[in-house]
C-alpha cells in the first residue's frame, strides 16, 4: 500500500473525481427513468410500447421495403411477394419533385447553389465564432440576396424561372425561412410600438395586432391569393408568391410580436430605471439593455411559433401551390402510385420533423447558454 504523501500549496490541490454512484449512465437512469414508481411504471409501459410498434415499423420501412426498381405501386407489390412494405419506389421517383417542384432540370444547379448559400447563411447566424467575424458576418447577409437571383433569375444572363414553377421543398424553404428571417424584426418593432407611451404606435400596433391573431392563417392566404386581386388597378401583375410571403411573415409577425411584449412585461423595473441612470435614449437602453434580457426570455416561445410557422406552409397548397405534400398528394392520385398515403405522410412528416427537431434543440442550447441564473 502506497504511503506517499503529496504536499500542495493552498488552493492548489487538484479536485478529486465524483463519487461513483453519483454520476454514469446507471445514475441518470435512476433520476430520471426509475425515480419513483409512477416513474417506473411508465418508463416500462413506454419499453413495451416501443417493443410493440419499432420492430414492425423497422420491418415495414427498411427489411420488406422497394426503393429501386418499380415504376408503379403494381410492380412494388410485385416485388415484395407475400412480404408487404414500404413502396419508397414512389418518393425515388418523384424525388425531383419533391426538390424542385417543376423547376426547369437545366436550370436545377441554381436552386442547389441556393440551398448551399442558405446553409451557409444558417451556419453564420447560428455559429458565434462565424458571427463575429465582421467580414464573414457581412458576407453571409449577401447570401440571401445572391440565392433570391439564383432562383429566380431575369437578370446576369440567368433564365428567368416564374414563381409558378417552384413547389417541393424549394417551395417550403422560400416560405418558412423567409417568415422567419423577416419576420422577428418586424415583429421586434411591433412589440415596441405596442407598449409605446405614444398613443398613434400603441392604437396602430394594437389594431394590427389583433386583428391578424384573430384570423386564421388560411383567411389571410386566401385574401392573398384572391380577393386581394380586386383592390389592386387593372392590369397590374402582383406575383401570387410574393402575396403568399407578405402575408405569412405578417402573420408571424403578429404572434412573435405578443412572445416578446411577454419578454419585456418581464424585466423588472429596476432595468429601465438603471439605463436612465446611465443617460441612455431610449434606443440605447433598448438596444444595449433591455431588448437583450426580453428576447432571452422569450427564446422558447420565439423558436415555437417559428416551429409553427415552418409546419403551417403547408397551409399553401389550399391556394393552387405544390410543397412536399401537394406534390405528393398529387401523384398518389394517379393511377401508377394511387394507395401509397402511408408512405407520403411518413416522409414528409420526417421531413418536417427533421427541421423542427433542429430549431428546437438549439433552442434549447440557447437557453443554456444564456442561462445566467445560479443553479445550486
Amino acid at each position: 500500500m502506497s504511503t506517499e504523501i503529496n504536499n500542495y500549496e493552498p488552493g492548489m490541490h487538484p479536485s478529486l473525481p465524483p463519487p461513483p454512484n453519483s454520476v454514469g449512465p446507471v445514475r441518470w437512469m435512476r433520476d430520471n427513468l426509475f425515480s419513483s414508481a409512477s416513474n417506473t411504471f411508465l418508463t416500462l409501459l413506454g419499453l413495451y410500447l416501443v417493443y410493440l410498434i419499432l420492430p414492425p415499423f423497422i420491418q415495414w420501412a427498411f427489411i420488406d421495403s422497394v426503393v429501386l426498381g418499380a415504376e408503379s405501386r403494381k410492380e412494388c407489390l410485385a416485388m415484395m411477394g407475400d412480404d408487404r412494405g414500404a413502396c419508397w419506389s414512389f418518393v425515388y421517383r418523384r424525388w425531383g419533385q419533391f426538390v424542385y417542384g417543376f423547376y426547369p432540370i437545366e436550370e436545377r444547379w441554381r436552386v442547389n447553389v441556393a440551398f448551399i448559400l442558405t446553409a451557409m447563411t444558417i451556419a453564420v447566424v447560428l455559429v458565434e465564432k462565424l458571427r463575429a467575424n465582421n467580414k464573414i458576418l457581412i458576407t453571409a447577409v449577401l447570401f440571401p440576396v445572391a440565392s433570391y437571383f439564383l432562383v429566380v433569375g431575369g437578370s446576369f444572363g440567368l433564365v428567368d424561372v416564374p414563381t409558378n414553377k417552384m413547389g417541393g421543398i424549394l417551395l417550403t424553404l422560400i416560405i418558412g425561412l423567409s417568415g422567419i428571417f423577416v419576420s422577428l424584426p418586424i415583429s421586434i418593432m411591433l412589440a415596441l410600438s405596442r407598449i409605446s407611451k405614444l398613443p398613434i404606435f400603441s392604437i396602430l400596433a394594437t389594431i394590427f395586432i389583433e386583428f391578424i391573431r384573430g384570423v386564421p392563417l388560411i383567411t389571410l392566404l386566401f385574401i392573398a391569393s384572391t380577393l386581394l386581386s380586386y383592390f389592386l388597378p387593372p392590369g397590374s401583375n402582383f406575383d401570387l408568391l410574393l402575396r403568399v410571403l407578405i402575408m405569412v411573415t405578417l402573420f408571424s409577425a403578429a404572434y412573435i410580436a405578443e412572445v416578446i411584449r411577454g419578454g419585456l412585461a418581464a424585466i423588472p423595473t429596476g432595468q429601465y430605471e438603471a439605463a436612465d441612470a446611465l443617460g441612455l435614449s431610449y434606443w440605447q437602453s433598448m438596444r444595449l439593455i433591455i431588448l437583450p434580457q426580453a428576447l432571452k426570455i422569450s427564446i422558447p416561445g420565439i423558436v415555437g411559433s417559428f416551429i409553427g410557422l415552418f409546419k403551417d406552409t403547408t397551409l399553401v397548397v389550399i391556394i393552387g401551390l405544390l410543397d412536399p405534400l401537394g406534390i405528393g398528394m398529387a401523384a398518389i392520385s394517379t393511377t401508377a402510385w394511387a394507395g401509397l398515403s402511408t408512405e407520403l405522410y411518413v416522409f414528409i412528416g420526417l421531413f418536417f420533423f427533421i427541421f423542427c427537431f433542429g430549431m428546437s434543440r438549439y433552442s434549447l442550447h440557447l437557453e443554456k447558454k444564456l442561462n445566467t441564473g445560479h443553479n445550486n
